[in-house]
Formats: structure tokens, sequence, C-alpha cells
């Protein structure tokens, strides 16, 4: 079966910034792209970490507390001075999750809602920067036309997969829920189709109303008595 795939999805042309770019300036960005992180680039484009408007406000708030309190220290243990110029790289969340273009779309989302992360940058085979996905992206799978979707499954999975002509079963998608009815030549082959069709992108959810001709079970093989008699 064909899967959406993250490079299908992904945004080629990104903001980002390297280590040594200063902290006002990373939320410059931030604030006119209209976008919450952005990842952080060694000089080979090689994606380290990435900087968020919470990692931004974090520091920025360990860095104004309130007279009489002691700020929150940095990585290296000392606290940071007011006059400091915070970079990109003392702020950034490191190491990033990434991802790469030819991996499925449901399973960068699977991917993101492990991590808790909403956008991955998207890397090639040495970790260059070449994209990035986020959660708005990944909203696409869950909005794929019904009549798409009707149309994935029967060529895709009942004729390419499982070698069945293209009206074996009825096919109504409504709303992404796919209803599957109709009468299969093998039981066997129900819960396959079942379970072919939910892995589809797009799909919500499955109904089957679907019967076999045979239960797929061997014959039982006729009683015989001692005289060579069927029973």
């Amino acid at each position: 079966m064909k899967h959406i795939k993250v490079g299908d999805l992904m945004t080629d042309e990104v903001v980002s910034v390297v280590t040594s770019t200063p902290f006002k300036d990373v939320a410059k960005l931030l604030a006119q792209h209209d976008i919450s992180g952005l990842p952080v680039l060694d000089d080979e484009d090689r994606v380290l970490g990435i900087v968020s408007e919470s990692d931004l406000i974090g520091l920025a708030a360990a860095d104004h507390a309130p007279v009489g309190e002691e700020p929150d220290t940095g990585r290296g243990g000392a606290p940071f001075p007011s006059e400091v110029t915070f970079t990109a790289g003392e702020a950034m969340s490191a190491p990033a999750v990434t991802v790469h273009a030819d991996e499925t779309a449901a399973g960068a989302a699977r991917l993101m809602a492990r991590r808790g992360v909403e956008r991955l940058p998207v890397v090639d085979d040495e970790d260059r920067l070449v994209g990035i996905v986020t959660r708005r992206d990944l909203l696409w799978l869950f909005l794929r036309p019904d009549s798409e979707i009707r149309h994935r499954v029967v060529a895709d999975i009942l004729v390419d997969t499982m070698g069945l002509s293209a009206d074996a079963v009825t096919v109504h998608v409504v709303d992404g829920i796919v209803t599957l009815e109709g009468r299969l030549e093998k039981q066997s082959q129900i819960p396959v189709l079942i379970r072919l069709t939910s892995q589809l992108d797009g799909v919500v959810a499955v109904a089957s109303r679907l019967a076999a001709t045979h239960d797929g079970s061997l014959p039982t093989p006729p009683h015989r008595t001692a005289y060579g008699m069927s029973l």
C-alpha cells in the first residue's frame, strides 16, 4: 500500500538559526514568522537542537528573577549575569528529535505524540536539515477526502494487495469512517481486510459488515465403523 510520507507534507523552506545567534534575534524570528520554535544548526547544516518560545521565556525569567530570589543557574552551574546576551545554543533543547523524508507521516505523528514535541526537523542521511514537519502539517492525514480513501481501499487493498476484484465488497466512507459490507470467499480474509483498511492514511475507524462463504476450516473426515461403512 502507498502511505503518505513526511516528504509529502514537510515545509522545505525552513527558518533556522546557528548556535551563536543572539537571544533577541531568535525572538524576532519567531515573532516575524509566527512560529513557536526553530532548528539550531551547526556550520554544516546539521541539526543540533530546537529552540522554542518556552526555552527563551525560561531563560529570560531566570535572568530577571526578583530581588531577593536566587536566579536559576545556567548549564555550567553559575548564575547568568544580566548583561549576558543569550544565544540559541544556550537556550536550545538538545538533542533534537528528527525524522527522514521517506518515513511515513503516520509514524511521524506517533513520534511527536510519544516525545511530546510539536515539530520535527527533517534530515537527510547525514543529519543535514532538508525541511520541517509540524503537528498542523500532519492534520492533513485526517482531512483526506472520503472519495480518495475509498479509492485506496478498493485499488490498493482489495485489488493490488489481496488480489480480489474491485467489487468483492461494498466500501462506504463517511468522514473517514470506512464501512465494509459483503461476503468474501474465506473467513481468514476478513481480519486481513479490516487490518489493512485501518492502517490506511486518513482512516478514522472501520466498521465491518463482512461475512464469509467458507469458514476456512478443513472438512471433517467421515467416521468409519469397524466394517468400513461411513456413518
